[in-house]
C-alpha cells in the first residue's frame, strides 16, 4: 500500500484529530470546516468529502468520544472483581484516567451528543446492558445503579464546568464513591 493511499484512508481520523485539537485549543466558536481543513493540512473539499457539514463533523467527534469512553470503561471493568461493584469501580477508574489527561467532553461535543441520538446510542446500549447485569447481582436493588448515576453526574458536571474540583478534592470524592461501590452487597 502506498503512502498516499494510506493517508487517504486515514483522512477521516486525521480530520477528527484536527477538529478535536481546535476544540481543545480554541473552543467551539472557532470550529469551522475551513479551520479544520487548515489544521489537518487538507482542502475544504477534502474535509467536506468525509463530513458534509460542521454538524456531521461534530456528530462524528461525539460518536468517537463516546466509543472511546465505552472502550475505556470496558477495559477498566476487566480489572475489577465480578459483582455489583464492577461497573461503578470501572467508571471511577476510567474517570480518574480521563481527568488526568483532559476535562472530559468539551461542551460542544456534549451538546452534539445530546442533540443527536445516533451519537449516544452506543453508550446508551452499553450502559443499559451493564445496568441490567448489575441488577442481577445486587442484594439491594437500585443501590448500584444510583451509584453509577452519581459517578456519571460527577463526570458530566465537571465537563459542563459546574464545578472545578481538582486534585485532592476530586480524589476524596472518588475515594468515597469507591468505598460505596465496594460496600455493595452481592445477591
Amino acid at each position: 500500500m502506498t503512502k498516499a493511499r494510506s493517508r487517504r484512508e486515514d483522512r477521516p481520523e486525521i480530520i477528527l484529530d484536527a477538529a478535536e485539537a481546535l476544540l481543545r485549543r480554541s473552543g467551539s466558536r472557532t470550529l469551522t470546516i475551513d479551520a479544520v481543513a487548515a489544521e489537518a493540512g487538507l482542502s475544504k473539499g477534502g474535509v467536506l468529502h468525509h463530513y458534509a457539514s460542521k454538524d456531521a463533523l461534530v456528530t462524528a467527534l461525539a460518536a468517537r468520544k463516546v466509543q472511546r469512553m465505552i472502550d475505556g470503561i470496558a477495559a477498566q471493568a476487566q480489572a475489577q472483581p465480578q459483582g455489583p461493584a464492577a461497573l461503578p469501580l470501572a467508571l471511577i477508574a476510567h474517570a480518574r484516567e480521563v481527568y488526568a489527561e483532559e476535562c472530559g467532553f468539551p461542551d460542544s461535543l456534549l451538546i452534539a451528543s445530546a442533540e443527536n441520538a445516533a451519537a449516544v446510542a452506543g453508550f446508551q446500549a452499553f450502559l443499559a446492558e451493564r445496568l441490567a447485569q448489575m441488577r442481577g447481582l445486587e442484594a439491594r436493588p437500585g443501590a448500584g445503579s444510583a451509584l453509577v448515576f452519581a459517578i456519571l453526574g460527577l463526570m458530566l458536571s465537571r465537563s459542563l464546568g459546574f464545578h472545578q474540583l481538582e486534585g485532592a478534592d476530586l480524589d476524596r470524592l472518588f475515594h468515597a464513591l469507591e468505598a460505596q461501590a465496594r460496600a455493595l452487597p452481592e445477591a
